[in-house]
């Protein structure tokens, strides 16, 4: 104990008034090595740059290339089996000046779980992933480095009537996706992933691990849709499972522009929100060759899960939505693990695909995303000055998603957690573009596409602030810097975010981890004046 003790005076010393001029590789790992409170050998799951599998470690859970081969790579990869493993990582990263980087499921769009800037060491949680499914409760426990896929999965194999409202790629890891928010085809139906979580714990800066209980109402609040990574490791999430039909019905509809979809989508916006709260309709628009003229045209595709049977589907879109034209052929009816697999594209395979950590096609594309939030309607001239951009060569593998709000979304309040995009929005947009060809020039090409696009769209989603999703990263909305970061300087992208919850963030981060340890380029920063080691006492009797 007098050795850590030494160890984290010494790192308070270090962070406060030289932040970059002590670091040493061997000298952190072999902290680790000697950290007096390891319960399983930690030798075996850490990886240095000299270690022959640490380029594979490294690259199994990147899923952005754009990210595959900066020079930025991390000083050493640990791949916790316990607690301890992440304990002594944290406490010894402060002893020797190292940032942390914590890795679930690595889809994170600007590759902040695993690129920085600094020294930096990654926490990769891909061993910690156990689920625990209790049917009789209707709760999981499950590992911050599980999957959702692995998730779904664990609850299919002990119900078939239980589920949970979290997101359509089975690859996504629940650590970032459940403390971001997470949503998915049942949102209208039961809000978002966040809205279930009942327990969770993580490792303070520390080195304590919390539950619920332990680390208080306001850190709670704080990582459910606040983000884990600025607040300390999350280890485990306990989860609200959500009662689902033995059948549910899907769809997908697809309708080009020779077919009236600036019509069909005008009404949508219309509609969407206000259908039964047991429907949400997504639409996916891209690009395809016309079946008619062979020209490039725009495919509005409008895919749906619906919590009941077709006989109920159908008269409730031929009342709300018969622009559609949806007909029971359209319709397929099926259980809510077998739609999990149809909306992520194995429809018809086994459920086990469900436990594949890697893209299963092999071929992984550089992508960019962005992503806004509509509150009116957006007109006919809207949409097709829209439409416009997917006729030219960087929009070939690029599509915009629309989301529909409504339903329970509108009944929960926006500080009930940190997400605060509910009430009074009609849908979500995601931009993300797409590209094969390697250089940065075809980068370039492509980043800018997608930000004249999302220029174009500023006079037809919010303002003041334009909000954004944190769980599709976008780094061109502002950044901190990599030592001291101003409250007013983060609250460009801070606000955009999370809006008026901004604020209590940051008044959880000033009495967490008052000397932001865990922090990256878009972290919550502490409400301290630069150059300060304190705080003054009234920030910290601030009302949450």
């Amino acid at each position: 104990m007098k050795y850590l003790s030494f160890c984290f005076t010494f790192a308070i010393l270090l962070f406060s008034f030289h932040p970059s001029s002590a670091y040493s590789q061997e000298k952190f790992v072999q902290c680790l090595y000697h950290y007096p409170h390891i319960t399983n050998s930690i030798s075996s799951v850490v990886y240095t740059q000299t270690n022959s599998s640490y380029s594979s470690v490294l690259d199994l859970s990147i899923q952005n290339p754009r990210f595959l081969n900066i020079p930025s790579k991390p000083q050493v990869i640990i791949t916790p089996l316990d607690v301890s493993h992440i304990q002594a990582t944290i406490l010894c990263a402060q002893c020797h000046g190292l940032q942390i980087r914590t890795r679930s499921g690595g889809h994170d769009y600007e590759g902040l779980s695993y690129v920085a800037g600094v020294p930096f060491v990654i926490l990769d949680l891909i061993n910690l992933r156990r689920i625990e499914v209790d049917v009789e409760n209707n709760t999981a426990w499950v590992e911050a480095g599980a999957t959702i896929g692995e998730l779904y999965y664990r609850i299919s194999q002990k119900s078939k009537t239980l589920g949970f409202p979290a997101g359509e790629c089975p690859l996504v890891g629940v650590g970032g996706h459940f403390s971001g928010g997470g949503y998915g085809y049942m949102m209208r139906k039961y809000g978002l992933a966040v809205d279930h979580v009942i327990d969770a714990k993580i490792v303070d800066v520390n080195g304590n691990l919390l539950d619920k209980e332990t680390m208080g109402e306001d850190l709670f609040w704080a990582i459910r849709g606040g983000g884990g990574a600025s607040f300390g490791v999350i280890v485990a999430w306990k989860i609200k499972l959500v009662s689902v039909p033995s059948i549910v019905t899907v769809f997908q509809v697809a309708r080009t522009l020779e077919e009236n979809a600036t019509e069909i989508i005008h009404k949508w916006q219309r509609v969407a929100s206000k259908f039964n709260e047991s429907v949400t309709m997504k639409i996916t628009m891209a690009r395809v060759n016309s079946s008619k003229s062979e020209n490039l045209t725009v495919e509005a595709k409008f895919e749906s899960l619906f919590l009941g049977r077709v006989d109920d589907l159908i008269p409730l879109m031929q009342k709300s939505f018969p622009e559609l034209g949806l007909v029971r052929e359209d319709c397929t009816e099926m259980s809510w693990i077998e739609s999990i697999l149809y909306k992520a594209g194995f429809a018809g395979e086994s459920t086990d695909v469900l436990l594949n950590r890697t893209e299963l096609n092999g071929v992984l594309l550089f992508l960019k995303g962005k992503s806004d939030y509509v509150r009116d309607p957006i007109p006919d001239v809207g949409l097709e000055g829209l439409w416009a951009f997917f006729y030219e060569d960087e929009a070939e593998e690029a599509y915009i998603q629309f989301t529909p709000y409504g339903g329970r979304m509108d009944e929960i309040s926006e500080s009930e957690t940190p997400y605060a995009r509910r009430s009074g929005y009609l849908f979500h947009i995601q931009y993300r573009v797409y590209w094969e060809e390697k250089g940065d020039a075809a980068e370039e090409r492509h980043l800018k596409w997608i930000r004249r696009v999302y220029k174009y769209m500023e006079g037809y989603v919010t303002k003041s602030p334009r909000a954004a999703y944190m769980n599709y990263r976008d780094l061109d909305i502002g950044v901190n810097n990599n030592g001291y970061t101003s409250f007013s300087q983060a609250s460009i992208w801070g606000f955009k975010y999370f809006g008026n919850n901004f604020m209590r963030l940051a008044r959880v981060k000033t009495r967490v981890d008052l000397r932001n340890f865990f922090r990256n380029e878009q972290s919550i920063p502490p409400l301290i004046s630069k150059g300060d080691a304190t705080t003054p006492s009234s920030v910290l009797r601030m009302p949450l």
